[in-house]
C-alpha cells in the first residue's frame, strides 16, 4: 500500500482520484507547519503539493520513503529540483492546467486598469458618486505587446486580437512564420517598447528576464504605457515602476506578482492608477481541478504502474535503461541548455549526434534532454521530458538526430549542434567518463576538457599574453571565485577560447568590464 501526503489545499476531484485508486491511501493535512511535516514525512510514499508546501534538501533527507511529488500546478519554484534527482525522487508537474486561466486573468487585469474598475468600484461602496474623476481608456485598436509567445502569451495573444487590437509580440525564439499564423507580428524588443499602448508580460523568471522592466527599457517605451505582470514577481522592477508612475511615463499597472511574496504593504498599493490581485493567475475552480485531477493520476500511475508523465527531473524510461544512459542524459540537457543560453535567435535547425557505442543504446530519452535543457531557456519552466518535443515543433524548430561511427577519439559521444538562418553553426560534444563523470570535450573544432556545471563564462579572446591574468583580476576584484579554467586555441598567436567555471555567478558589470578590454572580443555566461 503506497501512503500519499496532500499538505497543501486540493481539489475534492483530486482526492477522489487518490480515494478510488487501488494500493493508494491518502491523507489530506493542509496547513502544516515545515515541522510538523517534517515530523511525518518518512511514512509517506508521495507527497502531493501545490504552493504552499516548501520542498527542501532538509525536509528531503526525512523523506526516507518518499518516490514522487507532486505539484498542482505549473511552477515547482518551492521544490529543491537538485535535491530531489540526487534522492531519487520524481517530481511532477502539470503543464497546460492553468493556461487559460492565467491567460484570462491577464486580459482581465489589462480592461480592469483600463476602465479603473477597483477604485471606481470602491468609490461607489463609499457612497460617491464620482462619474468624471475614473474616465478611462478604450482598448479598441489600441497596440498591445506580448513579452513572451509561450502557452500563456499565445492564448493572451488571441484574446488580444479577439478584442479588436494591434498585437505585437517579442520572442527570439519564435520563427516569422510561427508568429504570423497566430496573426502576431514579431518584432524587436526596442520596437515593442516604443510602440505599445499595452505591454502584457509571459516570459519565466530566469538571469536573463530579471528586472527586465526597469528604469531604461521603461524610458525607452510609449509616454502613458500601462503594463500587466501576470507571470513572475522580480521581472519587473517595481521601484522603477513607481517613479515611471510619478513622472507620468506609465500611465498604470496591473500586477498579479510581486518579487517578494506575500505581501500586504507595498508603495504600488498607495498608486491609484495601479490594480493588483495576490497571485490569482491560476486561481479559478476549472484551473484547480484540472491541475488537482491531472497530478493525482500521474501520481497513481507513477506509484502504481512505473509510468512517468511529465516528470521535470526524470525521463520517462524504464530503470534499467536509465542506468545505462543516465550520465548522458544529464550530459544532453546542459549541453541544449548551453546552446540555448549561446544563442541569439532561434536556430533554424538542431542537430544531436550520437556518437560510437552510444548508438548501442536507446537514445530517446537523451535527445528529449537535450530539447528540454534548449526549450526551458526560450519557453519557461513548463518545458519537461513529456512536450519537450512538441513545444520544439510549435517553435518551428526543426530537429535532427543523427547516428555516427565515430567518436571524436572516445568509445562514445554526444554533440550537439545548432545551425542558423545565416548558415553559421556552432556544435559542442561531450562524453561521460564513468566514475570521473560527464565532460564538455568539444567547443566546435576546439578541443578542451570542462564539467559542464554551475557557472560557466565562455570567453572568446586574441591568443596574445595577459589574456589569463586580466580575466583573473577582474572576476577577483569582483569576489567571483574560479572553479576550473581550460584554454583552447588553433594555433599561437591567432584566436582562442576561455572557458572559466566559477562558484558564483558572474554579474552582468563584469561581463561589460571584460568585453570593453580590446584582448576580449566576447564574453558569454551561462547557467547551468
Amino acid at each position: 500500500m503506497y501512503k500519499i501526503l496532500v499538505s497543501d489545499k486540493f481539489s475534492e476531484l483530486g482526492l477522489e482520484v487518490f480515494e478510488k485508486a487501488e494500493g493508494v491511501q491518502v491523507d489530506y493535512k493542509p496547513g502544516l507547519s515545515a515541522e510538523e511535516l517534517a515530523g511525518i514525512i518518512g511514512q509517506y510514499h508521495g507527497l502531493a503539493i501545490r504552493s504552499g508546501t516548501t520542498v527542501t534538501a532538509e525536509l528531503l533527507e526525512k523523506a526516507t520513503n518518499l518516490r514522487v511529488v507532486g505539484r498542482a500546478g505549473t511552477g515547482v519554484d518551492n521544490v529543491d529540483l537538485k535535491a530531489a534527482t540526487k534522492k531519487g525522487v520524481c517530481v511532477m508537474n502539470t503543464p497546460g492546467g492553468n493556461t487559460v486561466t492565467t491567460a484570462e486573468h491577464a486580459i482581465a487585469m489589462m480592461l480592469s486598469m483600463a476602465r479603473k474598475i477597483p477604485a471606481a468600484c470602491a468609490s461607489l461602496k463609499g457612497g460617491k458618486w464620482e462619474k468624471s474623476k475614473f474616465q478611462g481608456t478604450e482598448i479598441f485598436r489600441k497596440t498591445l505587446g506580448v513579452l513572451g509567445l509561450g502557452q500563456i502569451g499565445r492564448v493572451v495573444a488571441d484574446r488580444g486580437l479577439g478584442l479588436k487590437m494591434r498585437v505585437i509580440a517579442y520572442d527570439p525564439f519564435v520563427s516569422d512564420d510561427q508568429a504570423k499564423k497566430l496573426g502576431v507580428e514579431k518584432v524587436e524588443l526596442d520596437e515593442l517598447f516604443e510602440r505599445s499602448d499595452f505591454i502584457t508580460i509571459h516570459v519565466p523568471k530566469m538571469p536573463e528576464t530579471e528586472n527586465l522592466i526597469n528604469k531604461d527599457t521603461i524610458a525607452k517605451m510609449k509616454k502613458g504605457v500601462r503594463i500587466i505582470n501576470c507571470a513572475r514577481g522580480g521581472i519587473v522592477d517595481e521601484a522603477a515602476l513607481l517613479d515611471g508612475l510619478k513622472s507620468g511615463q506609465v500611465a498604470g499597472a496591473a500586477l498579479d506578482v510581486f518579487a517578494t511574496e506575500p505581501v500586504t504593504e507595498h508603495p504600488l498599493f498607495a498608486v491609484e492608477d495601479v490594480v493588483v490581485t495576490p497571485h490569482l493567475g491560476a486561481s479559478t475552480a476549472e484551473a484547480q481541478d484540472n491541475v488537482a485531477v491531472a497530478v493525482a493520476e500521474q501520481m497513481v500511475d507513477y506509484l502504481v504502474n512505473d509510468v512517468v508523465a511529465n516528470a521535470v527531473n526524470v525521463p520517462s524510461v524504464s530503470k534499467e535503461v536509465l542506468a545505462q544512459i543516465g550520465p548522458y542524459i544529464v550530459l544532453g540537457e546542459r549541453l541544449g541548455a548551453m546552446q540555448a543560453q549561446l544563442s541569439h535567435e532561434l536556430p533554424k535547425k538542431l542537430s544531436i549526434i550520437y556518437g560510437g557505442d552510444l548508438n548501442d543504446q536507446s537514445t530517446d530519452a537523451i535527445g528529449v534532454a537535450v530539447l528540454k535543457g534548449f526549450g526551458k531557456h526560450f519557453s519557461g519552466d513548463d518545458v519537461n521530458f513529456v512536450n519537450a518535443r512538441h513545444i520544439a515543433e510549435e517553435h518551428g524548430l526543426s530537429v535532427q538526430e543523427i547516428s555516427q561511427k565515430h567518436a571524436y577519439d572516445f568509445t562514445s559521444s554526444l554533440t550537439v549542434k545548432v545551425t542558423y538562418p545565416s548558415g553559421d553553426e556552432r556544435s559542442l560534444s561531450g562524453v561521460n567518463f564513468g566514475p570521473s563523470g560527464i565532460s564538455l570535450t568539444r567547443y566546435n573544432d576546439k578541443i578542451l576538457s570542462i564539467e559542464p556545471e554551475g557557472h560557466v563564462l565562455i570567453i572568446r579572446n586574441k591568443d596574445e599574453p595577459g589574456v589569463v591574468g586580466l580575466v583573473g583580476t577582474l572576476l577577483g576584484e569582483a569576489g567571483v571565485n574560479i572553479g576550473n579554467l581550460r584554454l583552447a586555441r588553433d594555433q599561437q598567436g591567432e584566436r582562442a577560447m576561455t572557458f572559466v567555471t566559477t562558484d558564483q555567478a558572474v554579474p552582468d558589470e563584469l561581463i561589460a568590464k571584460l568585453e570593453s578590454d580590446p584582448k576580449i572580443e566576447s564574453a558569454k555566461r551561462v547557467e547551468l
